[in-house]
């Protein structure tokens, strides 16, 4: 996190801890806000990758999952990068600012993304860089955070769309409320974050996760790194594949899940009152009763994310077995805390 941004966080009141934002002082009533109030977060736990030089556009191209020649200064998408077995090494959101193209994804997946790009990249003429702590970034949310923030910069009108004011992006993200990144020099991202605060709370990071939790926005962290394909995270529902692209590593793979094979896994939102925080990569199991004792216990799946729900417990991701999910699941163990399936935002086309 950048010195002077820091500053201003601390002084706005953020908890901080090993670079990130935890809180600002009262993390059970941030959690409450979410979606029914304005919200406010620092998304320095994210990591940034500045790509630019001619050949950019063509080595990104190549490389994920997703037709990188739709993004434009108004336009960003999600990609999946994938090894070519077609395992996801990270979900990331691009966009553009002038004639970079930006790589937003998870702090602890920047460094080994820069190092396989720049493996792939061979005599193109592009430069990736680390810029994390280049630009400030902010998540802004809620019913009114739009007309709010249309008094400060202009405001795109549909997900993924992005708007260019001045030194300032806007990128629009799908949610259950109004959502948009702010990307800017910390100057300007300052007096947006002052404006917006009038009306709105800031939180720390476990709440906007929680917003992309139950948006159903999957990522990948190096908990989980080659777990899932694409289509097991429901990329293909949010508009994080194209299957008229070009060749990119494991689109074989990817093409002949949709095309020849049958998806066995995907993801679900889920909830538990647990008390214990589940963490990426836990297994999911049938509940204790649900086999015979002569079974071995079953694991039917495992968490992609998860973050302290609003009331109690947890909300999170997780990809199981469909010919199981409709069972008493449980987390860790058989006898482990029940876990509850919920509706996600969007239909799911497996």
């Amino acid at each position: 996190m950048r010195d002077d941004w820091r500053v201003f966080l601390t002084d706005a009141g953020a908890v901080i801890e090993d670079g990130n934002v935890v809180s600002f002082g009262n993390p059970t009533r941030e959690r409450r806000v979410v979606n029914a109030g304005g919200i406010l977060a620092d998304l320095s736990h994210e990591g940034l990758i500045a790509v630019h030089g001619a050949d950019a556009q063509k080595h990104l191209m190549g490389q994920f999952t997703n037709d990188v020649l739709k993004v434009t200064p108004e336009l960003s998408q999600v990609n999946g990068y994938c090894t070519p077995q077609g395992r996801l090494l990270a979900i990331l959101r691009l966009f553009k600012r002038g004639e970079t193209y930006y790589l937003s994804l998870p702090r602890d997946r920047v460094e080994p993304i820069i190092k396989r790009l720049r493996m792939y990249a061979l005599n193109a003429k592009v430069t990736l860089e680390d810029a994390s702590e280049t630009l400030v970034r902010v998540g802004v949310g809620g019913p009114k955070i739009a007309s709010d923030l249309a008094r400060v910069s202009s405001v795109p009108e549909a997900d993924n769309q992005v708007t260019q004011t001045q030194n300032v992006t806007v990128v629009r993200l799908p949610g259950m409320t109004p959502r948009f990144e702010i990307v800017g020099d910390a100057a300007d991202v300052k007096k947006i974050w002052s404006s917006l605060s009038v009306n709105s709370t800031p939180v720390g990071a476990d709440a906007w996760m929680l917003t992309d939790i139950l948006a159903g926005l999957p990522t990948v962290t190096g908990a989980t790194v080659e777990e899932f394909i694409p289509q097991m995270l429901n990329l293909q529902s949010v508009g994080g594949i194209s299957f008229n692209k070009g060749c990119y590593p494991g689109q074989e793979i990817v093409a002949r899940t949709k095309y020849l094979g049958k998806l066995k896994r995907r993801m679900y939102l889920a909830h538990s009152d647990t008390s214990l925080r589940p963490t990426p990569g836990d297994d999911v199991f049938l509940a204790a009763g649900t086999a015979t004792d002569a079974q071995e216990p079953q694991k039917v799946g495992k968490i992609v994310c998860a973050a302290p729900a609003q009331d109690k417990g947890f909300s999170m991701l997780a990809v199981l077995e469909i010919a199981r999910a409709d069972e008493p699941l449980a987390l860790a163990a058989p006898i482990g805390p029940p876990l509850k399936l919920m509706a996600l935002p969007y239909a799911v086309d497996s």
